[in-house]
């Protein structure tokens, strides 16, 4: 005996109807949106939530009352959860056929529609109702095919097909409520960003049958192009022909030479549909795919979504509605996902293209781009030269490969993490990147990679990396261009103007300096002038003064690098043109100027004169068990004051130089790796003393300021000590994960997957700010400092510096702006945005901490 529910269990859709999006979901309200703008939709009726729980649980609604809604019409069920991303069970469509309903459409419609009508119910009804073997029930159309569906039905069940309507249209709504509440579906939808206890709700909605002398069928249609967002009537339309059920022809909506349109076919009904497209643009503020269907001419809607769209779609249908006064700005704002931007800014693959997948791995810079595999550095300069594409493939990238990434138009790795070397770099570039492919094995003596499939792929075979999705893909891919349009370039004017966090980018080169004004960055927020010296002309004297045996001959050399600095400081004075320029001196150890192989040891000696004995020597003597935490940043300050003196000679001359061009400029000065006060006072000593001299000399006065970069746990707990010498404190999140969690990020990629699935993080910490660890550090160091130093500037300089969630969580601390890479500025841009709408600013300053 059935068990009724105790509540209100389903009801009609009208315009006046108590529908919610939370209990109903997003199709039944909008549905009802589609009646209230009078748009002829079947008669539909709504099972709220609480109903679909209760059917899930053995506890059955009233469905004679349901099914006899709808006077013995066929019904289809449809799902419908709160947010249309989240998925649901499939449509089940002629629910009602039976013996009597089938002789009854025999007679209207004939033989063979009702005996395919009837056929495809029984198949539907018996895979996803009664869990039969689908081989079985995957007979199509014919004189025989129903009897025999019926027949294995029954010799399957035990008991013939269910004839009763009501027994059927209570089979399905079981069978969708229970298949929502399964561990796979549950899995599927959380990944879509659903909440644990996300609810369902369902429709039972009229069929229209498609069938008539007049034009028949069914099809859907849009005003807009999905992936590139232009106006542009897109759609499918297939006529039904009344005779043959199986004879369907497929119709151009608008006029079209290569055969008949629905435009030609049925002129007014054509009309109607773009009107009612245009009214769902209006009224229910977005652009909406309409499914429709004609019965004998007559038009009937039966469902619309939003418009599948691309990202740069997304943007333009976003902006366009602002501008045409249907939606206001903000809205616009929020209406783009501050990551959807990365596709725009690339080339990307064509979603409507093939794709010959042939490995995947971590996403670390986006965009695609295609060229032929080489292995080494070398081989891709050598390509360059040739104005020849390629893509460097590397188990793991060094400092010494950064020429070969400039070279490539993509990068490849087998290992490695989201902020590992490859990736950072690549993001700096712009890049296609992906790392931790673990998917392909290389073999770089046979220069080859063999794939998991047991692909071998060499040297010089086309590969495309989708840096985007993290895919390595076979061959020349096609390919979609960048959209910096309009629609672009207003979305993110528009976010400028409620954003309340600066955002500025990580720049080493004139290049990068240039990516980073196109893309409206508020300045530099790190240059990282090691970058500067793996130029060929410079690496060589470079290393001259690592082998240099006294302080005289060191100066020697590094008076060579002087005027090279100094040119570069220049050239980004003059491009960021006034914009604030934070240069950190020199990090990086030594040795990793120095090469690790035998040749390029010797070739070292030659350049140096020096016996081939003594560079091994004392390359040895400069490796370091745990380089990271060993003669770098600062220390090398300390202990070999000459580097920072040249760099902040180069820095002040180069500020005097553009000073007399008539550009203001107070160039920003950061000392990496601090960890105490004295360090940073030393160091202040030194290059307080050097603007001294460089303003004497010159007879220019000027103005710098000196900043430390915290990336060391004791910095962030010292910060009260620190900012007593320091101007500003940018929190260096990347090495600051690392110190924290003792994890290497290059390395962490092997593990940090299996991490994450198990629940040991729940997100990798150097993709996401770890906001209980490291964000209690950088709570700690900014209060403490701010403490101290009411007006010291505040920032994140890490890769965390373009991701939102990071983005929200420096902003709620109060701090005055965030940097990354020059092409996720357009992204942190957003994002600022987003925050600023949305969550109210903590007044994080001022409160005490221990």
């Amino acid at each position: 005996m059935q068990k009724h529910a105790p509540f209100a269990p389903f009801v009609e859709i009208t315009p006046s109807a108590a529908i919610d999006a939370e209990r109903h979901g997003w199709r039944a309200k909008c549905l009802q949106r589609l009646i209230r703008i009078e748009m002829p939709v079947p008669r539909t009726v709504a099972l709220p939530a609480d109903t679909v729980r209760a059917i899930a649980a053995g506890q059955m609604p009233d469905i004679d009352r349901l099914a006899a809604l709808f006077d013995g019409r066929l019904v289809a069920v449809r799902s419908s959860p709160a947010n249309p991303d989240w998925g649901g069970p499939g449509t089940v469509l002629n629910i009602g056929m039976n013996e009597a309903s089938h002789a009854r459409l025999r007679h209207e419609l004939g033989e063979d529609w009702a005996d395919a009508l009837y056929l495809r119910f029984v198949q539907s009804y018996a895979i996803h109702v009664a869990r039969l073997d689908p081989d079985m029930f995957a007979a199509a159309p014919s004189a025989h095919a129903l009897a025999a569906a019926l027949a294995a039905y029954e010799a399957e069940m035990d008991e013939p097909f269910p004839q009763s309507v009501g027994e059927q249209l209570g089979g399905v709504l079981r069978s969708m409520a229970r298949a929502w509440e399964g561990t796979t579906a549950r899995l599927l939808r959380q990944a879509k960003g659903a909440p644990a206890d996300a609810a369902l709700g369902l429709v039972v909605q009229e069929m229209v049958l498609e069938r008539g002398p007049g034009l028949s069928g069914r099809g859907t249609i849009q005003l807009i192009e999905g992936v590139t967002g232009a106006p542009q009537v897109t759609g499918r339309f297939t006529a039904v022909a009344e005779a043959d059920p199986a004879a369907a022809q497929i119709l151009y909506l608008l006029r079209d030479p290569r055969g008949p349109s629905l435009e030609e076919v049925a002129p007014a009904a054509f009309a109607r549909l773009q009107d009612y497209c245009r009214r769902c643009r209006e009224k229910l503020r977005e652009e909406m795919q309409v499914e429709f269907a004609l019965e004998d001419g007559a038009l009937r809607v039966i469902d619309a979504i939003r418009v599948p769209r691309s990202a740069r779609a997304t943007v333009r249908v976003a902006v366009s509605l602002a501008q045409d006064g249907i939606i206001p700005r903000e809205e616009a704002i929020l209406r783009v996902p501050p990551r959807a931007l990365s596709e725009l800014l690339h080339f990307q693959v064509d979603p409507r293209a093939p794709r010959d997948r042939i490995a995947a791995g971590i996403a670390a810079s986006p965009g695609a781009a295609a060229g032929r595999i080489v292995f080494t550095a070398a081989d891709a300069q050598a390509a360059a030269a040739r104005d020849e594409k390629c893509v460097l493939v590397r188990r793991e990238t060094s400092p010494e490969d950064i020429r070969g990434m400039h070279a490539a138009v993509a990068v490849l790795t087998e290992r490695g993490g989201i902020t590992s070397h490859a990736a950072v770099i690549a993001r700096g570039l712009g890049l296609p990147c992906i790392v931790g492919a673990s998917d392909i094995t290389l073999d770089p003596r046979e220069r080859a990679l063999v794939t998991k499939d047991g692909r071998t792929l060499r040297e010089g075979d086309v590969i495309t990396i989708d840096g985007t999705s993290g895919e390595v893909l076979a061959g020349q891919a096609e390919m979609l261009e960048p959209a910096l349009d309009e629609w672009f370039r207003t979305l993110l004017d528009w976010a400028d103007a409620v954003r309340d966090i600066g955002v500025r980018a990580n720049a080493d080169t004139p290049d990068d300096a240039r990516t980073a004004r196109m893309f409206a960055a508020d300045g530099i927020g790190l240059c990282r002038t090691e970058h500067m010296f793996f130029e060929d002309d410079r690496l060589t004297v470079m290393r001259e003064m690592i082998f240099a045996d006294t302080t005289r001959d060191r100066k020697v050399a590094l008076d060579q690098l002087l005027p090279m600095q100094r040119d570069d400081f220049v050239a980004l004075f003059e491009i960021m043109a006034g914009l604030p320029v934070c240069i950190r001196l020199f990090d990086p150890p030594l040795h990793e100027f120095l090469p690790s192989d035998r040749e390029g040891m010797r070739e070292l000696a030659e350049s140096l004169d020096r016996p081939l004995s003594e560079v091994m020597r004392r390359i040895e003597a400069l490796s370091e068990f745990n380089p990271m935490l060993g003669m770098r940043g600062v220390r090398l300050g300390v202990t070999i004051p000459e580097i920072y003196e040249m760099q902040a000679r180069a820095i002040f001359e180069a500020t005097v130089e553009v000073a007399r061009r008539g550009a203001a400029v107070v160039p920003e000065v950061m000392i990496p790796l601090v960890s105490a006060r004295r360090e940073v006072e030393l160091v202040k000593n030194r290059i307080d003393a050097v603007a001294a001299a460089v303003r004497t000399a010159s007879g220019v006065a000027f103005g710098y300021r000196l900043g430390v970069m915290v990336e060391t746990p004791r910095a962030a707990l010292r910060a009260g000590e620190i900012v007593q010498n320091a101007e500003f404190l940018s929190f260096g999140t990347n090495d600051l994960t690392q110190m924290t969690y003792g994890l290497s990020r290059d390395d962490a990629g092997r593990f940090m997957g299996d991490y994450v699935r198990q629940g040991v993080y729940p997100e990798d910490p150097f993709h996401v700010l770890d906001e209980d660890g490291v964000g209690e550090l950088l709570l700690i160091g900014a209060r403490r400092g701010r403490q101290m130093r009411p007006d010291v500037t505040l920032s994140v300089c890490g890769e965390h510096g373009g991701n939102p969630t990071s983005i929200a969580f420096c902003r709620r601390l109060g701090f005055d702006y965030v940097s990354c890479s020059p092409f996720r500025v357009p992204v942190a841009r957003l994002a600022a945005a987003h925050f600023a709408l949305t969550e109210p600013r903590d007044d994080e300053k001022d409160k005490e901490i221990p």
